[in-house]
């Protein structure tokens, strides 16, 4: 004697709003197991890497449309799971369940993805490779605006890695009064460097780091150098400089500065920070929000911070 198997329709709107709320899931309930799997990976694939790779692989006029490109890929994937798990169940009016096939393991497979899989995933990016951040305040500017959303490259100052920290990186960092709050600020002096702040210059081991100065509206721009490399910076002529006495950064430390050098809360504030505490370098702004005059800067989003 044999056990018939169950048969039970398979409802075209249910398959179509599982997909809706997870892609695949529609397939799952419709016995596509292989499918069903697929389109996880993809979808998972998609969403993730897809940011990563556009920020830290590819050249820099690549990652709006890397990541339009994703977006637009994880919308088409996640229709066509919608349709193909509507059409499968209306091909199946009567169909024999298997064993697994139940509500629980749908809501587990569900759980599973959205609780443990794509948490551990997000995790694994953003403490190891990259993370975005938003500038909340104008300390950085011009170089970083407030309402700025950038990338940080989290492989920046890790061991058995090649980007160690260099004098004049925008470096992210744990702020040493709040360990739950993260700044954002220019390395200017490593571990040994002599510093000196003179009125609006800054001198580092003796050495001006001033390359060319212009006055402009409110104060002074000027363009600085590690050698290397150029940045500018801003100094506002009406608002009191700070004036640190003169300081060499003890070994392990860092020593950073904003670059609007009148409103920032910086190194001549609370000091210099352990290395330790250096987690990322400012790579790339995906998205600039003015919120004063509530409208999106366009023409930052994919901008390199130098």
């Amino acid at each position: 004697m044999t056990n018939t198997p169950t048969t039970k329709r398979r409802k075209p709107l249910a398959a179509l709003l599982m997909s809706l709320i997870l892609p695949g899931l529609g397939q799952l309930y419709n016995g596509a197991i292989n499918k069903a799997v697929w389109l996880f990976l993809i979808i998972t694939l998609l969403s993730v890497p897809a940011v990563l790779l556009a920020t830290l692989y590819l050249p820099a006029d690549w990652m709006i449309p890397t990541l339009l490109g994703s977006i637009g890929l994880v919308l088409l994937v996640w229709l066509y799971s919608m349709v193909d798990a509507f059409r499968s169940a209306r091909r199946q009016p009567d169909y024999a369940l298997l064993g697994w096939q139940c509500s629980g393991v749908y809501v587990l497979v569900f759980l599973l993805w959205n609780m443990l899989a794509l948490p551990l995933l997000l995790e694994y990016v953003s403490k190891y490779q990259v993370e975005s951040f938003k500038v909340p305040s104008a300390s950085m500017e011009p170089t970083v605006m407030t309402g700025d959303m950038l990338f940080a490259d989290k492989r920046y100052n890790r061991p058995g890695t090649r980007q160690a920290v260099q004098r004049g990186d925008i470096a992210i960092f744990v702020y040493p009064n709040d360990r739950t709050t993260y700044f954002i600020k220019r390395i200017v002096g490593l571990p040994g460097d002599k510093i000196q702040i003179r009125s609006n210059e800054v001198l580092i081991n003796g050495k001006s780091t001033r390359v060319l100065s212009e006055n402009v509206a409110g104060g002074l721009r000027v363009t600085e150098t590690d050698g290397k490399r150029n940045w500018q910076v801003f100094w506002a002529s009406n608002k009191p400089t700070l004036l640190p006495s003169e300081l060499t950064v003890p070994p392990g430390q860092v020593f950073v500065l904003g670059d609007n050098r009148n409103d920032s809360h910086d190194s001549r504030v609370f000091g210099t920070i352990p290395l330790q505490d250096v987690i990322g370098k400012a790579r790339q702004v995906w998205l600039s929000l003015d919120n004063k005059a509530q409208q999106v800067r366009w023409e930052r989003s994919g901008k390199v911070l130098q």
